[in-house]
């Protein structure tokens, strides 16, 4: 019979000892798991193997065993799949996304430090010379940078773990929307983006610590985009 794979590492972590220096926990033998989980030898090693590839277990020969927290690549994992068998969908995915980053720009608004509206106002003039500059994928790193950087002021783990989670998905959807909103929006000399130059109203209700404000801000920014890529 199989093993309920959160039952397995509640009782593997149970009967582990911290590696030194590291974040890792150290399994017992095979021999001792076997006989302390009352499993056979091969389904223990199936479930481990399962444990393996989503990252939470790693193996080095001649050393043993380690329980370890896994990066983002199995959440990513799960919305890749998610998307292929047609249980997600790029709305579903762009109501979360807002949905995430609304909350995370009212939190940032109240944690942020002078530096952190700094690099937030930075890289808001960063797209917008991008962008007049003509050199858009540029632009795009600059807007992917500003939206990561709110989750780095929350630094809340749960919340960036989704995030780099959706990372890919909400990438493809960010230069698909960008390459929309720059066909429909041609500078003019002197002229500066909208879907850039939004920004600021985020950059100001953060440094105002206006949680409020911030969540209108950023309201409004996924409104700008919508508008010009005609998804309203």
């Amino acid at each position: 019979m199989g093993v309920d794979l959160s039952f397995l590492v509640r009782s593997l972590a149970e009967q582990a000892t911290p590696e030194p220096g590291t974040d890792l926990l150290r399994l017992p033998t095979e021999r001792e798991l076997v006989s302390s989980l009352d499993i056979s030898r091969g389904t223990l090693r199936e479930q481990l193997s399962m444990l393996e590839m989503l990252g939470f277990l790693t193996r080095t020969q001649g050393r043993g065993s380690y329980l370890g927290v896994p990066d983002a690549s199995f959440i990513q994992l799960y919305f890749d799949l998610s998307s292929e068998l047609g249980q997600l969908g790029g709305g579903q995915f762009r109501s979360a996304r807002e949905m995430l980053e609304i909350s995370m720009t009212e939190a940032a608004a109240r944690l942020a430090t002078a530096d952190d509206v700094d690099v937030l106002r930075g890289l808001v003039d960063e797209m917008v010379r991008a962008s007049a500059a003509g050199e858009d994928e540029r632009a795009l790193e600059a807007d992917l940078d500003f939206h990561r950087h709110l989750f780095t002021v929350v630094n809340n783990p749960i919340f960036t773990l989704l995030h780099d989670g959706l990372s890919h998905v909400l990438r493809d959807e960010v230069v698909d929307r960008r390459r929309v909103a720059v066909e429909r929006e041609p500078l003019q000399a002197g002229e500066n983006r909208v879907i850039d130059t939004v920004h600021y109203g985020i950059v100001d209700a953060v440094e105002a610590r206006d949680g409020e404000g911030a969540r209108s801000a950023m309201r409004r920014h996924f409104e700008v985009w919508s508008a010009l890529t005609g998804e309203a």
